[in-house]
């Protein structure tokens, strides 16, 4: 792996902490990700299943992590089962984790080999009233590809058809959307490799350059600062291509007199950053762009300092389109019969704001965490406002990382990323 290594006092206590909340007599299953192919011999880079990494540190392929607190036999209470490597794994792949090195990531002393899995779950399962199965319940997801996870399921299942089922997804998702320090730490760390990236851009900018070489300056600076890669689709969109949300083609030629709008992050040790920057080409906003620009900051700013514990998320939407409906009144895009006819389920703002404002971020992008729980200390949001006009050819969003305090502001994992106007001008004609 690129980064540092965990401390696996980390995965550690997340595992107590998942443990405190099984049922009695229960035993739960969490595994990596597939490799997935492309064609021919092809495949994708391999990406760690966040569940199993957030529990084990464990970052490697063909993994499975069994946890059954109640279990007669000690070394059966917390076991890793892992592909077991060979000469020829060894050198046509590398070598996989020993098992002193996935006890020293994971801090869990029980590992078998993969092929000794089925054997000791028959021993320990027979034990159980009930297995919980891990599923992907994210509100966003829209899954169309069996999931290794998946299959083992089906295989538990049809093994173990009279056993009670439960769902570990909803205590992850309580759980991961609460961040301990040594993940703010890893936050951070992806949040500074951003920052470089960004900061190398600003220098690179210039007429008539294509927004792929902008993307390339980022990945440049993301791999030698032992990123792996960008958190997500980078969206590098300059003139009106900053009007489609999810632009990510990146392939147009940058004028003078256009906006680029930047919406790039860093992953570091599978933790993901996500930042929005909205830069001129010339080096320098015109008189509309900076009033656009300000009141999208002023709503990111306002935004912010709601972002407390005991906050509500629906509450807090609806309190983030007050401060973009004033905005667009004083802009003069939005007047009063606008306000006059808007509806709950479509607000005036929405016109030029059609997006939310926050999600949680973490392991994932858009992380997990239970929208209908009131927001936490060390929970971690984004906060990204935008206004969009494709009839004036440009858009701008602005966007940073915020973690919940529980006393005084939000910190803010980007305070050191440029976002005002003076200073990114300065940067860009310095």
């Amino acid at each position: 792996m690129k980064y540092h290594k965990i401390d696996s006092s980390l995965f550690i206590l997340n595992r107590k902490k998942f443990i405190e909340m099984m049922k009695p007599n229960s035993v739960a299953f969490f595994n990596s990700n597939d490799i997935y192919p492309i064609s021919a011999d092809s495949t994708l880079p391999f990406e760690q299943h966040r569940d199993i990494f957030y529990l084990s540190g464990v970052d490697q392929e063909e993994s499975v992590l069994m946890l059954c607190p109640n279990a007669s036999d000690p070394k059966h209470r917390e076991v890793l089962f892992l592909k077991e490597t060979n000469e020829h794994i060894a050198i046509w792949e590398g070598e996989k984790l020993t098992k002193q090195q996935a006890f020293e990531t994971s801090g869990i002393k029980s590992v078998f080999w993969i092929n000794e899995m089925e054997k000791v779950i028959d021993k320990v399962v027979m034990h159980c009233e009930n297995i919980y199965y891990n599923h992907n319940e994210h509100y966003r997801a829209n899954v169309e590809v069996e999931t290794r996870e998946e299959r083992f399921n089906k295989w538990l299942e049809n093994k173990f058809p009279k056993i009670k089922k439960d769902r570990s997804n909803p205590v992850l998702q309580q759980l991961r959307s609460v961040k301990e320090n040594i993940e703010l730490e890893l936050i951070q760390t992806a949040c500074n490799i951003t920052n470089k990236g960004f900061r190398r851009v600003l220098n690179f900018v210039k007429d008539g350059v294509w927004e792929y070489e902008i993307e390339a300056e980022f990945i440049h600076e993301f791999l030698k600062n032992r990123s792996k890669k960008f958190a997500y689709s980078p969206i590098i969109a300059s003139g009106n291509n900053a009007n489609i949300l999810h632009y990510t083609q990146n392939n147009k030629q940058c004028k003078n007199g256009e906006l680029i709008l930047m919406d790039v992050g860093a992953e570091y040790a599978n933790y993901s950053s996500d930042m929005t920057r909205t830069i001129p080409v010339s080096g320098r906003y015109n008189k509309r762009q900076k009033d656009i620009y300000n009141a999208v900051l002023r709503v990111k700013k306002g935004a912010t300092k709601m972002l407390i514990p005991g906050a509500d998320w629906k509450e807090y939407h609806v309190e983030v389109g007050k401060l973009m409906t004033s905005e667009l009144l004083g802009l003069g895009l939005l007047d009063k019969a606008d306000i006059q006819n808007e509806t709950e389920d479509k607000p005036a703002y929405k016109k030029y704001f059609m997006h939310g404002t926050s999600h949680h971020l973490g392991l994932d992008t858009h992380d997990y965490g239970l929208l209908e729980n009131p927001m936490q200390e060390n929970m971690v949001f984004t906060v990204e406002p935008g206004i969009y006009l494709p009839d004036e050819g440009f858009g701008i969003r602005l966007e940073d990382d915020i973690v919940i305090q529980a006393k005084g502001e939000p910190l803010n994992l980007m305070n050191n990323i440029p976002i005002e106007i003076e200073e990114i001008e300065e940067l860009m004609n310095n």
